[in-house]
C-alpha cells in the first residue's frame, strides 16, 4: 500500500530538501580543522598559564609547602581549570556550561583573603582551613547563581560597557608587572633588559598583525610570544630549570593536603569573594556574548555560574581554589576573532594533560614574564576596546548616561590610583570595593537603577495622563 504523502517528493539520489535550507553554523559552534584549532588553542593556554599557576604558587609558599607539595598544588590547579573549561564550553545538558569560548580557572581575586586565612591558622592547618572555606563558597555559588541570571535586565549595554572597559583597564597592571620581570621584590625588577624584551615582543605582534595575511594574523599573539622567547635565550632571560625539577607525572589524590576544616570567619570572607567572582564571571559572559555576537541571556549566565560553583566545590577535593572567568582569554577571542568554543575546549583538554604531566606544563612556563607582558598589553587593551565599543551603542548623548559612566569608571579606577583608599573600611567592604571591576559594576548597577528604573513607571504614567 502506498504511504500517504507528508511533504514534497524528493528526487532520487538527492538529500532531503531541509538540508539545503539549514542555517549556517554560528562561529561559536564552528568545528575548526586541526591546523587552525591547535595554534588557536595554544594561544589561550599561553595567555592563561601564568594566571593559572599564580594562586597555587603564592598560597603554597604561604602554607610552607616543599617542592613536591608545590608541584601537586600546581598540577591540581591545571586539572581543575581544564575540567571547568571543558564543562563550560561543551556543557552538561541544561544544567551547566554557557557553551561560549569561556575559560575558567582559579581566580587571583581570592589570593588576599586566602593569605589572611593562612596567616591566622596554625602551622599545618592553613590549607585545610582554606579548603573548608572554599567548599562552602562553592555551595554558596550553586545556591545563589540562579538569581544572577534573573537580574540580567539590570545589565544593559550602559552597565556592561562600563564593566568590560574596567576589566581591561584594571587588569593592565598585570602585564606591566610582567614586562618589568614579574617579581616586584627582585633587585633587577624593571631593568631595561626586561622592558626591551617586552617591547620587542609587542613590536613583533604589531608587525605580524600589519603585514600578515589570513590565519597568520589570527595567531599574531602566539607568533609574538614564540619569537620573543627565542630572542630571550641568548641573553639568558629564558629559565629552563623548571624542566629539570618537574616530575614526569603527578596526578593529585583526594584531600592530599588534609581534611577540610570549617572556620566561620574564613567561610564568610570567601563567600564574599565568591560574590565578587560571580559578578566578574557574569560580566565576562556578557562581554563574550557581545564579542561573539551571541545573545547572553539569564539561562546562559545561570549555567555558567553553576559551572563556577561545581569547579569551586570540586577544587578543594584535589587541591584547587575558587574558580571564575579568565578575562585575558576574553581578550584573546576579541583580538583573534576565533570564536569557536571547541578551540577553548581543546585548550581545556590540554590543561588536563599539563596537570597530569607537570614536565609538559613546565615547557609552557618557559615563556619569560617580559614576553607575556608585551603580549598582555595587547590582550587587556583589546578588552577595554570591546567595552568602549559597547558604550558607543549605549546612548551617551544623554546627560544621565554620561554621569553614570563617569562615576562608575571613577569608582572602578580608585583601587588602581589609590590602593590604600579603602584601608579604613571593614574587611568585607575592602573585599568588594578593593576590586575595581566589582566596585565599578556595583556603582553602575546602582546608578542605572536610580536613573532608569526607580520611579520611571510613575513618571511615564504622569506623562501619558498629561498627553
Amino acid at each position: 500500500m502506498a504511504q500517504p504523502a507528508t511533504g514534497p517528493a524528493e528526487s532520487p539520489g538527492k538529500a532531503p530538501s531541509k538540508t539545503l535550507v539549514d542555517p549556517a553554523v554560528h562561529p561559536v559552534d564552528e568545528k575548526l580543522p586541526a591546523a587552525r584549532l591547535v595554534p588557536a588553542a595554544l594561544q589561550h593556554i599561553a595567555a592563561m598559564y601564568a594566571g593559572v599557576v599564580t594562586p597555587p604558587l603564592i598560597i603554597g609558599q604561604a602554607a610552607g609547602l616543599d617542592t613536591a607539595g608545590m608541584t601537586r598544588l600546581i598540577a591540581a590547579g591545571l586539572l581543575i581549570a581544564g575540567l571547568a573549561t571543558i564543562l563550560q564550553t561543551v556543557g552538561l545538558g541544561r544544567f551547566a556550561g554557557n557553551r561560549l569560548p569561556f575559560v575558567n580557572a582559579a581566580s587571583s581575586a581570592g589570593i588576599a583573603p586566602m593569605l589572611a586565612i593562612a596567616e591566622t591558622s596554625a602551622p599545618g592547618h592553613q590549607l585545610p582551613a582554606i579548603y573548608g572555606a572554599v567548599l562552602v563558597a562553592g555551595v554558596f555559588c550553586l545556591a545563589v547563581g540562579p538569581f544572577f541570571g534573573r537580574l540580567l535586565r539590570f545589565f544593559p549595554p550602559l552597565v556592561t560597557g562600563v564593566v568590560i572597559t574596567l576589566i581591561g583597564v584594571t587588569l593592565m597592571p598585570v602585564p606591566v608587572a610582567w614586562a618589568q620581570g614579574g617579581d616586584a621584590t627582585a633587585d633587577d625588577f624593571g631593568a631595561m633588559k626586561y622592558l626591551a624584551l617586552a617591547a620587542f615582543t609587542l613590536v613583533v605582534i604589531l608587525l605580524v598583525q600589519r603585514f600578515g595575511r589570513g590565519f597568520l594574523k589570527q595567531v599574531a599573539l602566539l607568533v609574538g610570544m614564540f619569537v620573543g622567547t627565542l630572542a630571550a635565550i641568548p641573553f639568558g632571560l629564558a629559565d629552563f630549570s623548571a624542566l629539570k625539577s618537574a616530575p614526569l607525572a603527578a596526578l593529585p589524590s583526594p584531600f592530599a593536603f588534609g581534611a577540610p576544616e570549617f572556620q566561620p570567619a574564613a567561610i564568610l570572607s570567601l563567600c564574599i569573594v565568591m560574590l565578587v567572582l560571580m559578578t566578574e564571571s557574569s560580566a565576562g559572559m556578557l562581554a563574550l556574548g557581545e564579542i561573539c555576537e551571541r545573545r547572553t541571556d539569564g539561562r546562559t549566565i545561570t549555567r555558567g555560574l553553576r559551572t563556577d560553583g561545581i569547579a569551586t566545590l570540586l577544587g578543594p577535593v584535589f587541591g584547587g581554589f575558587p574558580t571564575s572567568a579568565f578575562a585575558q582569554n576574553v581578550g584573546v577571542v576579541s583580538l583573534t576573532r576565533v570564536r569557536s568554543r571547541y578551540v577553548v575546549a581543546a585548550a581545556g583538554g590540554a590543561l588536563l594533560i599539563l596537570g597530569a604531566f607537570p614536565v609538559l606544563g613546565a615547557v609552557v612556563s618557559l615563556v619569560p614574564m617580559p614576553v607575556l607582558g608585551g603580549a598582555g598589553v595587547v590582550l587587556f587593551g583589546s578588552i577595554a576596546v570591546s567595552g568602549i565599543r559597547t558604550l558607543s551603542e549605549a546612548g551617551l548623548d544623554d546627560s544621565s548616561n554620561i554621569i553614570l559612566v563617569a562615576v562608575a569608571l571613577g569608582a572602578g579606577i580608585i583601587p588602581l590610583a589609590a590602593p590604600t583608599f579603602y584601608a579604613g573600611f571593614p574587611a568585607w567592604a575592602q573585599t568588594v570595593l578593593g576590586s575595581g571591576i566589582s566596585a565599578g559594576a556595583l556603582v553602575a548597577v546602582v546608578l542605572n537603577l536610580f536613573f532608569h528604573h526607580l520611579g520611571t513607571h510613575s513618571r511615564n504614567a504622569v506623562a501619558l495622563k498629561s498627553s
